[in-house]
C-alpha cells in the first residue's frame, strides 16, 4: 500500500498509509461486534497493508481502545502510527444512565463528561495509555468542538473558547507535542468551518475531518483546504461514504450524514452515479480515490465492522479511474472546477 510521509515540523514526522483505519464502528456502533469479530477485522486490515489506526474514548465508551490493545501487542511499534483523541472523560455509571443508548449496543456503563481544560486532556491521555497498553501514542485530537455534538454555533464557540484558553487543553497538546510525547496534534471535527477557527488560533498540525471532503461536498475548498496548503496543514478524511450513500448508490433507505438521504441528496448522487456508470467505474471506487487528490489529505479512515468490508476498501483503491471522470463530473457542475484530480 503507498504511503504518505507527514512531516510538519521537522521532527521526524509520520508515514501515513493512504488507508487507515477507523475503529469507531469496533466500539460496537449501531450493533454488537464480537471480539472474536472485531479481531479478525483489525488482522484484515493489517494484512491489506493498513499501518494507520484512528481510535477514540468514545468509541464504544472506551472497548475500541481495549480492542486495540490486544490487536498491537506484540507488533513493532515503529511499524504502525496510532491516533486517540482528548476532550470527554469517561465516568462509570448505572447502565440506564450511561452513554449512547441506541448508538453504541453492549459497551461498557460509562457516562461522558466534556472537559477541554489541561487537566483533562492529561487525564485522558493516561486513561488512553493503559487501554491501549502502548508506550506512545502519535496523534492526539481535540474531539468533536463542533455543532454536530454540541447543538449550537455558541455552544461549540464555548467549547473551543474552553479549549483555547490560557493554560488549557490546547496548551496541554502543546507541551505534549514540545516534549515528544506525541508527533502531532491536530482536531477530529465534524465541520471544516470549526476546523478552520481553530486553524486560525492556534499552531495545529492535522485535522481529521468527517465526510466533508467528499466526492459529494467540496465547499472546504472554499477557504479551509486553500489555509491548510499554506501552513502545511494535513487532514485525514473520515466518512468518504458521507454515511454511507456514496457506497450504496441512491437507493430507497440510503443513508447521508446519519440519517435518510433527503430527495435533492438522492438526485445528486444519482446523476454522479451516472457519470461513472459511462466510464465504467463504480460510485464507491470513486468516492474512495477522489478525497486523495487533495495534496493535503494524507490517509483515508473508512473503517469497518467485518473483514469483508476491510477487504472491498483495499481493492477499491487499486481500481483504474482515468482523469476523464473527473473532468466529466466538473463539465455536468457535479464537481467543483478547483476540486484537485491530477
Amino acid at each position: 500500500m503507498k504511503t504518505r510521509h507527514f512531516d510538519r515540523i521537522g521532527n521526524g514526522g509520520l508515514d501515513f498509509t493512504e488507508l487507515g483505519f477507523g475503529t469507531a464502528p469496533l466500539g460496537n456502533l449501531y450493533r454488537p461486534v464480537s471480539d472474536a469479530e472485531a479481531e479478525a477485522t483489525l488482522d484484515a486490515a493489517w494484512e491489506s497493508g493498513v499501518r494507520y489506526y484512528d481510535t477514540a474514548p468514545l468509541y464504544g465508551l472506551g472497548l475500541s481502545e481495549t480492542r486495540l490493545n490486544a490487536f498491537l501487542r506484540g507488533k513493532r511499534r515503529d511499524d504502525y502510527v496510532l491516533s486517540t483523541k482528548v476532550g470527554r472523560l469517561l465516568r462509570v455509571s448505572t447502565p440506564d444512565q450511561r452513554t449512547g443508548i441506541g448508538k453504541f449496543f453492549d459497551v461498557p456503563s460509562r457516562r461522558e463528561v466534556y472537559d477541554y481544560g489541561y487537566d483533562g486532556v492529561m487525564r485522558s491521555l493516561e486513561v488512553s495509555f493503559e487501554r491501549l497498553g502502548v508506550d506512545r501514542i502519535d496523534i492526539l485530537f481535540a474531539h468533536d468542538l463542533d455543532i454536530f455534538t454540541h447543538g449550537s454555533k455558541e455552544a461549540s464557540d464555548a467549547r473551543i473558547d474552553e479549549f483555547m484558553k490560557p493554560n488549557s487543553g490546547y496548551a496541554a497538546l502543546l507541551s505534549l507535542r514540545d516534549q515528544g510525547v506525541i508527533k502531532a496534534i491536530g482536531g477530529g471535527i465534524n465541520e471544516w468551518e470549526v476546523c478552520q477557527t481553530l486553524a486560525q488560533r492556534g499552531d495545529f498540525d492535522l485535522f481529521l475531518l468527517a465526510g466533508r471532503y467528499t466526492l459529494l461536498e467540496q465547499e472546504a475548498l472554499t477557504s479551509f483546504l486553500p489555509l491548510c496548503q499554506k501552513r502545511g496543514i494535513g487532514i485525514v478524511l473520515g466518512g468518504p461514504y458521507n454515511s454511507g450513500i456514496l457506497a450504496t448508490g441512491a437507493k430507497p433507505g440510503a443513508y447521508y450524514n446519519y440519517d435518510a438521504a433527503p430527495p435533492h441528496i438522492m438526485d445528486r448522487v444519482s446523476r454522479i452515479e451516472a457519470v461513472c456508470k459511462r466510464h465504467g467505474v463504480r460510485l464507491i471506487e470513486a468516492a474512495l480515490q477522489f478525497p486523495l487528490l487533495h495534496p493535503s489529505v494524507v490517509s483515508m479512515i473508512p473503517g469497518g465492522q467485518k473483514p469483508a468490508e476491510v477487504k472491498g476498501n483495499r481493492a477499491i483503491m487499486d481500481a483504474a479511474i482515468q482523469p476523464e471522470l473527473w473532468s466529466d463530473l466538473k463539465w455536468e457542475g457535479l464537481m467543483r472546477d478547483d476540486a484537485p484530480t491530477g
